[in-house]
């Protein structure tokens, strides 16, 4: 009796965008197509909500007025203070980051033992880190204009344009993103029917 043969790694693909970029669309699609998704925002909010892991320390660094009435981090009144006090983001990031990165790669574990050929790994600040292009396969960035992402986010979100754009300020530029990227999807003025076929095209490519 022989043993079986060890189970391909599954590719690891980096997908990050803009706010108001479509990437978590995308994400969406390509788990629909057939890829474990790996999602960073939802693990941050589920660290930053009531119970969560990093309630404790965010209490202890920014005081009870950042903790709302449910016990959850009070996501309007942190996200003024981190757009306007860099300072203050910083101490955020350093909370949250470590603790997401954890439970990254324990969900991309998960997934690679349940036999996936494909995992998506939706990284906002990708871009952004020294740390994570070394550990992915392949990047693809989901890209639109800054008119585009404003749009988007104001008429999902009810967000003044100048709050829009402090946002879009504080991340990587376009041609950063661009510049980590393997691939390059176009989110511009497009129909989503044409933007999902291209997706498809994509997961197709990976063999899903």
């Amino acid at each position: 009796m022989t043993d079986a043969a060890p189970r391909p790694a599954p590719l690891r693909l980096g997908l990050t965008g803009g706010i108001g970029s479509g990437k978590t669309t995308v994400g969406q699609w390509l788990q629909e197509f057939g890829a474990a998704l790996v999602d960073a925002d939802r693990i941050a909010r589920s660290a930053t909500a009531a119970g969560g892991l990093a309630i404790p320390a965010i209490r202890s660094a920014f005081g009870d007025g950042m903790i709302d009435a449910d016990g959850a981090m009070d996501r309007a009144r942190m996200r003024e203070l981190a757009f306007r006090d860099a300072g203050a983001r910083q101490r955020l990031e350093a909370i949250v980051h470590p603790l997401v990165a954890q439970a990254i790669h324990a969900e991309a574990e998960r997934a690679a033992a349940d036999g996936a050929r494909v995992v998506v790994f939706d990284i906002p600040l990708l871009a952004e880190s020294d740390r994570w292009p070394p550990q992915l396969d392949r990047i693809l960035v989901v890209d639109c204009s800054e008119a585009t992402q404003v749009a988007r986010v104001q008429a999902r979100s009810g967000l003044a344009p100048d709050t829009v754009q402090a946002i879009i300020a504080s991340q990587a530029p376009r041609a950063a993103r661009r510049a980590v990227a393997d691939m390059v999807l176009h989110n511009d003025r497009i129909p989503l029917d044409t933007l999902r076929t291209e997706v498809r095209r994509i997961a197709d490519g990976f063999g899903l």
